[in-house]
C-alpha cells in the first residue's frame, strides 16, 4: 500500500475528514488530497506528525509492502465525471451547492470537487478533443446526494437561487427528495430525512 492510501486508510479509521485533518497538521485540505491521490509527498516534518497523530511508526508510512505489480490484481477507483457546456457557470453551480471550492482547474478543461474521498469532475465540453459525447442530450446523469435535515436544505438551496428548484417530493412513504437542475440541465437530486409539515385544521363543536 502506498502512502497516500495509508493516509486515507488511518484517516478514515480516526474519523477524520480531510479539512480537519489538515489543520492538526497546519497545511490546506488541498495538500492532504494530494497525499492521498499520490500526486504528492508530505515532507519529513509531516510524516513525523502524521506517525504521533495515528500512532503508527514512520517506516510503517514511508515502507510500501505491496507484492510487485505482477502479481497486483487490477482494481477499479470510482469517479463521477459531468460533462457541461457552461464550464464557469457550472463551477460557480456547484460551488455554492456544495459549500467548498474547486480542487483543481486543468487549462479549462476540468474541475474537482472531493466528497467523502470521492472525486467529481466537471468536464468542459468544448475543451475535451478526442471525446466523443454526441448524443448524449441535456441529462449527462443524474447526482444523487443525501441530507440529514432535508426541509433545511431545501430552503438553503431556494435562497441560494442558483437554478430551478422543485418543491419536495414524496416518492413512498420513507422516501422524500427535491431536485435542482444545473445550467445544463443537468438534475441533482437531494434526499434525506423530512418531517412533512401538516397544518391543524380547527375543529368544530
Amino acid at each position: 500500500m502506498a502512502i497516500g492510501e495509508k493516509i486515507q486508510s488511518l484517516r478514515t479509521k480516526s474519523g477524520y475528514s480531510q479539512e480537519a485533518l489538515a489543520n492538526l497538521l497546519g497545511v490546506t485540505r488541498q495538500s492532504v488530497s494530494k497525499w492521498e491521490l499520490g500526486q504528492a509527498l508530505p515532507d519529513t516534518e509531516k510524516i513525523i506528525q502524521l506517525s504521533r497523530l495515528f500512532e503508527v511508526t514512520t517506516d510503517s508510512l514511508l515502507i510500501n509492502n505491496d507484492p510487485p505489480p505482477e502479481a497486483q490484481k487490477q482494481a477499479l477507483y470510482f469517479g463521477m465525471y459531468l460533462i457541461v457546456k457552461d464550464f464557469a457557470k457550472s463551477i460557480n453551480f456547484y460551488e455554492k451547492l456544495l459549500c467548498m471550492q474547486a480542487f483543481t482547474i486543468g487549462k479549462n478543461r476540468f474541475a474537482q470537487f472531493f466528497i467523502n474521498g470521492t472525486c467529481m469532475a466537471i468536464m468542459n465540453e468544448a475543451h475535451l478533443p478526442n471525446h466523443d459525447y454526441t448524443g448524449t442530450g441535456d441529462h449527462k446523469f443524474v447526482l444523487n446526494f443525501w441530507i440529514p435535515n432535508l426541509s433545511a436544505e431545501h430552503q438553503r438551496v431556494k435562497s441560494l437561487n442558483i437554478g430551478l428548484t422543485t418543491n419536495i417530493i414524496q416518492a413512498h412513504s420513507n422516501y422524500y427528495f427535491f431536485q435542482v437542475y444545473d445550467p445544463d440541465n443537468n438534475v441533482i437530486e437531494i434526499t434525506g430525512k423530512y418531517t412533512e409539515c401538516r397544518k391543524h385544521l380547527p375543529t368544530t363543536s
